[in-house]
């Protein structure tokens, strides 16, 4: 079989396009197109396979790759051609047939039948069409300059069949030997008619005289019109503050149902959640951090209901289950400690006294097959963890290596903890079987679930105990100081050694997104700027104010010299105290500090060496309380000029974060802060760039292609000018916060929102809207004339009518999510908010740890028969063209 590949490609002089084809199994074949003319390239490829997979590649008369298609091509050819010429276009990830052809339009579109198309000998072209069109009244047809095409008449338009979903093709007899001019179509299969054409130029193809070649005219980018496309709008709570008549005190998955009932009441099309992975680490309130998972695929045994288990409770049980149960759904917040050891009490009773027919049972054993990959050494982890009471495997006695044959025994019966271990793997299987049943519910009812994927993993997780290698263990992931904290972020978490996940082409990734896949249609993925560069600490810092941006690109000694720096390692890298700097941070309490600090009889002072680190004080603190003064001791460690790192044998540096307002800045001369100053503008805003675009590109198409999921990055934070580049370039969906606008500006304005962009008012790291309007009175009040466009003195407390004005203007835009947290929606109807605001506050992220308590103060059943308030969401919803 012989296959002709004509692409429309304008390349620079030296510059070269290379077509590759992958085969299932084989190694991929390269093949160099020839320039003919007028941008059109050509090659010639024998081929015997009756479907391919495709990409193309830009390269440099080096061989340089400078340009690469992330998104392969897909043909099918029909049996009866032998010779095939493929009139092809460059296809860009971030055109809509790419991006919106996931796992929300197979939701959309669940009753979707794909269509077959005959091809017959007399036929001389096949033409075919990405679009993605999630209205199922909808489907494409085209029209074009020749009589076989309608003469560009509406009412002979060739109608196409979808034979997969977003993909559209017709077979047609085109006998006029001339230039082929066309146009797609969208034709309303109600209404009888074509309404609309797609903008643009017209397409155009090449005639086809010869009976034995077949034209495939593959197309890429429909060109839509806004409305055509698809927008929704969602509500975000976290399962766990979810409040029902049958929950156990925390929100369970049993309980999504129940929210999807008013999703569609409300005419909403998305529920986005909180990550739901397991955090057990110590049985405590601090567990509540939905972000520090102890493994990335199990789920959290919080959101188990017991009264859906596979079997009941024991008889003598019940009595004392519902009055626990009665006594914690009477709770306003979560008591997490009673939730989980009463929800694990239980469990234990159930799957004890069931123990003989669970180990029968042939789903059971099957789940455990599917998951063995990840389930033993999960389950094998909470065994050691509960049985050293710690999930910090350095301090195990036995097992703190992971060793997978030494741990593979604990699912033998014959083992001693084999019991254990088949309670960690049946409440995960319960768990599984839940949340699927919950899914699937939301699913037959039209509604998309949102995940969250969270950037980092727990120190002391299941990951990190088998595969340390593939994390920077000796470091601390977090952020920069922000509008939120002053000192930063830090998460404590592990970074990653990307060039080891790299060497196995992201497998670990690949597998993550292929298990949250089982049960998610979007995923939002938590501070995405850590695929281009992270914030990292050194384990000897506790405060985010000590990182660096990894990977960047450092200052050497030689930049010191060329701007004629006066470098001093004491000096710039390690903290600057003298006398007034002493007073200004402890005042009268300044001699207590003499126990940590040593007077250098020079007019300064140093850390004492057993001091001389945060997490030395920090420890020491722990054990040896000192008041007042432990803080500020603390954060004096951090008044350093630049923070030094070893790479290659070489001492490189960072400068610190507003380096400019520490106290030892100050005490540098004129010329020297205007040095210091010039070099940590570059350092910050000009040399990184490339670098970290780089980075992302070399890591995010990869992943991201492993998934049908659509993608949403929380870009929040010191955003590089290279991430909004790289995320349109992949369309990845982009989150904007009305109050956190990433310009020099007060408040982002929803209506300059564009497609991909998801629009919120709030989210869980925030205060509520409620909460933020009393926070800076000025602010408000500036807000309240400029943004709302109100007259007058602004009102001390949000009403629901300006309320619903926020929510209006985040509904009415282009912008393809606007997905609102719930109590948002309760702010616009007096008789439905929560009396006591403080208590919707979900995270703050400058404390930490922070206890994760919200639950919502009504029962989510009782949404549902709100009539008048679910038809005014409806309403807006429907008005605003996202229903």
């Amino acid at each position: 079989m012989r296959l002709y590949f004509i692409i429309d490609y304008r390349a620079k002089s030296g510059e070269s396009l290379e077509l590759v084809i992958n085969e299932e199994g084989a190694t991929a074949q390269s093949h160099t197109l020839f320039y003919a003319e007028n941008g059109i390239w050509k090659c010639e490829v024998d081929y015997f396979s009756k479907s391919i997979s495709y990409q193309y590649k830009l390269k440099d008369e080096r061989g340089v790759i400078l340009r690469e298609e992330f998104v392969m091509h897909k043909l099918h050819f029909p049996h009866n051609y032998k010779e095939f010429v493929i009139f092809d276009e460059w296809n860009n990830k971030n055109f809509p047939e790419n991006y919106l052809n996931n796992k929300i339009l197979y939701n959309k579109l669940n009753h979707f039948v794909p269509e077959k198309i005959t091809v017959l000998k007399k036929h001389t072209h096949l033409f075919r069409i990405e679009a993605p069109i999630y209205n199922p009244d909808w489907k494409i047809v085209l029209f074009g300059s020749t009589a076989s095409l309608g003469n560009w008449d509406y009412e002979k338009a060739v109608h196409l069949a979808q034979t997969d979903f977003g993909i559209w093709e017709v077979s047609v007899e085109i006998p006029e030997n001339e230039l082929i001019q066309f146009k797609y179509c969208i034709y309303d299969t109600k209404e009888g008619r074509v309404i609309d054409v797609e903008t643009g130029e017209n397409r155009y193809t090449a005639p086809n005289l010869s009976k034995d070649i077949l034209h495939i005219v593959s197309n890429h980018y429909f060109k839509f019109k806004l409305y055509q496309m698809y927008h929704d709008a969602g509500v975000a709570i976290p399962v766990f503050s979810l409040r029902s008549k049958d929950g156990f005190g925390v929100g369970e998955f049993s309980d999504m149902k129940k929210l999807a009932d008013w999703t569609k009441e409300t005419s909403l099309g998305i529920i986005q959640i909180l990550p739901i992975n397991d955090t057990t680490a110590n049985y405590t309130w601090t567990d509540s951090y939905p972000y520090a998972a102890v493994s990335v695929y199990a789920l959290h045994p919080q959101y188990i209901s017991l009264e859906n288990l596979d079997f009941p409770l024991p008889v003598d049980l019940v009595e004392e289950y519902q009055s626990e149960k009665e006594a914690l759904n009477l709770l306003e917040l979560i008591d997490y400690e009673k939730v989980i050891s009463g929800k694990w009490k239980y469990i234990k009773a159930v799957f004890g006294g069931n123990k003989e027919k669970i180990y029968k049972d042939r789903n059971f054993k099957k789940f455990i097959k599917d998951n063995e990959s990840w389930l033993v050494a999960y389950a094998a982890f909470c065994v050691l963890r509960d049985k050293y009471k710690t999930p910090n495997f350095n301090e195990w006695k036995t097992h703190k290596k992971y060793i997978a044959g030494k741990i593979s025994p604990f699912f033998s019966p014959k083992n001693k903890d084999y019991d254990e271990s088949m309670l960690h793997a049946w409440v995960q299987y319960q768990l599984h079987l839940q949340l699927k049943d919950a899914v699937d519910y939301m699913h037959s009812l039209g509604i998309s679930v949102k995940g969250d994927l969270p950037i980092g993993i727990y120190r002391y997780s299941v990951e990190a105990w088998t595969e340390p290698e593939l994390f920077g263990m000796d470091f601390q992931a977090g952020a920069p100081p922000d509008q939120f904290t002053e000192l930063g972020q830090n998460w404590e978490f592990p970074t990653y050694n990307w060039e080891a996940m790299k060497a196995d082409d992201y497998r670990w990734w690949k597998n993550r997104f292929k298990a949250l896949e089982q049960y998610f249609d979007a995923m939002r993925i938590d501070h995405i700027l850590g695929f281009f560069r992270i914030w990292r600490m050194p384990i000897s810092a506790t405060q985010g104010i000590l990182g660096y941006f990894y990977p960047a690109v450092p200052i050497v000694l030689d930049e010191f010299n060329a701007r004629s720096i006066p470098f001093s390692f004491d000096r710039y890298c390690k903290p600057f105290i003298n006398g007034q700097i002493l007073w200004d941070y402890f005042g009268e309490d300044s001699g207590k500090t003499l126990e940590f600090i040593n007077n250098n009889q020079n007019g300064t002072y140093s850390f004492k060496e057993e001091f001389d680190t945060q997490r030395k004080l920090s420890d020491f603190f722990k054990k040896n309380p000192r008041g007042p003064i432990e803080e500020q001791l603390i954060s004096l460690c951090a008044n350093v000029l630049f923070l030094p790192e070893e790479r290659n044998g070489q001492t490189v540096y960072h400068p610190r974060f507003n380096v400019y307002n520490t106290e030892s800045y100050k005490y540098l001369s004129d010329w020297e802060k205007k040095a210091i100053y010039e070099l940590y503008h570059d350092y910050f805003f000009k040399r990184q760039d490339h670098l970290w675009y780089e980075k992302a590109m070399e890591k995010l198409p990869v992943i991201l292609n492993a998934t049908k999921m659509l993608i949403c990055g929380e870009d929040l934070g010191m955003v590089p000018a290279s991430v909004p580049i790289v995320m349109d370039e992949l369309a990845i969906i982009a989150l904007k916060v009305q109050r956190m606008p990433s310009e020099n500006i007060p408040f982002y304005n929803p209506k300059d929102a564009g497609y991909l962009n998801v629009v919120t008012a709030s989210s869980h790291d925030s205060s509520t809207l409620r909460q933020w309007w009393k926070e800076d009175p000025a602010l408000t009040q500036k807000y309240f004339n400029q943004q709302l466009n109100q007259y007058g003195k602004a009102p001390e407390e949000l009403n629901a009518d300006l309320a619903e004005i926020i929510m209006k203007q985040h509904l009415y835009n282009d912008a393809m999510l606007a997905i609102f947290p719930i109590q948002e929606f309760l702010a616009t109807d007096s008789a439905l908010t929560n009396q006591n605001m403080d208590q919707e506050r979900i995270n703050n992220p400058a404390v930490f740890p922070h206890y994760w308590r919200y639950r919502m103060h009504l029962n989510v059943e009782d949404l549902k028969n709100n009539i008048s308030f679910n038809q005014k969401i409806a309403g807006w919803i429907k008005d605003s063209g996202r229903a």
